[in-house]
C-alpha cells in the first residue's frame, strides 16, 4: 500500500505545479481520419553454441533457429465528441525457415506432441477503447510496456496480454497507469492464456519534473505468485556542448507468494542497479553496478512479461541470481558523426559474483556483449534495420551453461495507412 500512496502523492504534487495541457479528445479528427495500418516484417536468426553443461560436465544441445514473422497492427482514431470510441487490432504470423527437433529452442516456435517445431503459427487480437480528454481506457489484447508488466518482443512474434488498462496524461509530464490483466499469450504459442496467468493488477506512474529529472513508481500484484514494487530516478547533468552525464537508478522489491515458492513463508527479494553514462558527441561510456539481496533471486516473466526487467545489467544473462552483485563497463558509438548515419555500435562487459547456489556460495558469471545496428535512412528501403548481436557467456557451478550466441534481426516496417 505504501507504493500506492506514493503514486497518489506524486500525482497530487504534480497537479499543484503543472496545468493540464492540450485536450487530445477535443482535437480528434474521427474514427477513420486518425486511423493507421502498419505491417512489420521481421526475419530473425538465433544460434546458441553451448560449450558445456557446467553441472554435468557434458556438452549441451546447440540451438539454431531461423524464422520469418509478420506483425500487422491497425489502430483506429477516436470518434468525435466528449467521449471518443475506437478499435485496435493485430494479426501475427510466424513461419519456420530452418530448425529441427534437436535444434529448436529459445521460444521461437510451438512444438507438436513429439517435440517437433511447427511450420507456422498465427494469432490475432483486438482492443476496444474509449477516451475522455487525455485519459484512455482499453480492454482487450494488448502489448503493455510498464516496468512491472512488460511484454517480451525479443523473438519472432511478441508476447500479448488480455485485460483492461487505463492511461491518463491529464497533467503535462505526468502519466498514470492502472490495469488488470487475466491472460497471457506466450511468444511461441497460439492458444489463449498459454502463459497460465490467473490475474495481475498494476498501478503506477511516471513524472518529468524537468527535462533532465524524472521519476517513476509502480506496484503490481500477480495472483498467487508475487507482489512487486518498482521505483526509478533518472537525472541528466548537462556539462557542455554535446556532453552530458546521466544517472539512472532502478529498484524492484518482490514478495513471492508461498503458493508459488512452495515454502511456508514465501520468499523475498530486492534488486537494484545504478548506471552512470557519460556522453561526448558520438561516444558514450557507461559504468553500472547491480545488487541482489534477500532469500531468492529476482524472477520475472511469472505473469508480468519477459521484459519486466528495467535494470542496467541485462543482456543474455540478467545477473539476477540470489545475492548476486555485478558491475558493467560499456561503450556506445554513433557513426553518424563519421559520415555513416543510421549505424551504431555497442559493446559491454558484465561480471557477476557472490552468487549463492546449492553448490557454491560464491559462484561467478561474466558476459561480453557486442552489437551493430544499421537503419537505412533514405530510398526505397528507408527504415529497414539490420541488428547483429553476439554474447560470449561463461559461468561456473550451477549458475548457467557456457555458450556463444549470435542473434540477427532484419526488420522492415511498412505504413499502409
Amino acid at each position: 500500500m505504501q507504493m500506492k500512496w506514493s503514486v497518489i502523492a506524486l500525482a497530487v504534487a504534480a497537479g499543484s505545479t503543472q496545468m493540464a495541457f492540450a485536450n487530445q479528445q477535443a482535437e480528434s479528427n474521427g474514427f477513420v481520419e486518425d486511423s493507421s495500418l502498419s505491417l512489420l516484417s521481421r526475419n530473425a536468426y538465433f544460434n546458441r553454441d553451448y560449450k558445456r553443461d557446467n553441472v554435468n560436465a557434458t556438452r549441451d544441445t546447440d540451438v539454431e533457429v531461423w524464422g520469418q514473422g509478420f506483425i500487422g497492427k491497425y489502430e483506429s482514431g477516436f470518434t468525435q465528441g466528449t467521449v471518443g470510441f475506437g478499435i485496435d487490432a493485430y494479426g501475427l504470423l510466424g513461419l519456420k525457415l530452418d530448425t529441427g527437433k534437436g535444434r529448436n529452442g529459445t521460444g521461437f516456435f510451438p512444438t507438436d506432441s513429439n517435440g517437433t517445431p511447427e511450420d507456422s503459427y498465427s494469432e490475432a487480437g483486438a482492443v476496444v477503447k474509449a477516451r475522455i480528454s487525455n485519459t484512455v481506457l482499453k480492454y482487450g489484447a494488448q502489448f503493455p510496456e510498464l516496468p512491472v508488466l512488460a511484454h517480451d518482443d525479443g523473438r519472432l512474434l511478441p508476447q500479448a496480454f488480455t485485460g483492461t488498462l487505463i492511461t491518463s496524461q491529464e497533467i503535462e509530464g505526468l502519466e498514470l497507469n492502472a490495469g488488470r490483466f487475466t491472460s497471457q499469450n506466450e511468444m511461441n504459442q497460439t492458444g489463449r492464456d498459454s502463459g497460465n496467468l490467473r490475474s495481475i493488477n498494476v498501478l503506477g506512474g511516471s513524472y518529468s519534473f524537468t527535462e533532465d529529472l524524472s521519476a517513476a513508481l509502480y506496484f503490481s500484484d500477480i495472483e498467487d505468485v508475487a507482489k512487486k514494487q518498482y521505483a526509478n530516478l533518472n537525472y541528466t547533468l548537462p556539462l557542455a556542448a554535446e556532453r552530458a552525464l546521466n544517472f539512472d537508478f532502478n529498484i524492484y522489491q518482490t514478495d513471492y507468494d508461498k503458493k508459488f515458492t512452495k515454502t511456508a513463508n514465501g520468499l523475498d527479494n530486492t534488486i537494484w542497479s545504478l548506471a552512470a553514462k557519460y556522453s561526448m558527441g558520438a561516444h558514450a561510456f557507461i559504468l553500472a553496478y547491480q545488487q541482489n539481496t534477500g532469500n531468492s533471486g529476482y524472477q520475472f516473466d511469472i505473469g508480468d512479461g519477459g521484459s519486466a526487467m528495467f535494470l542496467s545489467n541485462s543482456y543474455y544473462s540478467d545477473f539476477n541470481n540470489e545475492d548476486e552483485k555485478s558491475w558493467q563497463a560499456s561503450y556506445e558509438l554513433d557513426f553518424a558523426a563519421y559520415g555513416v548515419p543510421g549505424l551504431s555500435y555497442k559493446t559491454a562487459y558484465v561480471r557477476g559474483y557472490n552468487i549463492n547456489t546449492a553448490l557454491d556460495s560464491d559462484a561467478k558469471e561474466h558476459e561480453l556483449f557486442n552489437q551493430f545496428k544499421y537503419v537505412v535512412q533514405e530510398g526505397a528501403a528507408k527504415d529497414l534495420s539490420v541488428r547483429v548481436r553476439n554474447s560470449i557467456y561463461r559461468a561456473n557451478s550451477a549458475v548457467g551453461n557456457d555458450l556463444n550466441e549470435v542473434r540477427v534481426f532484419v526488420e522492415y516496417p511498412l505504413n499502409i495507412l
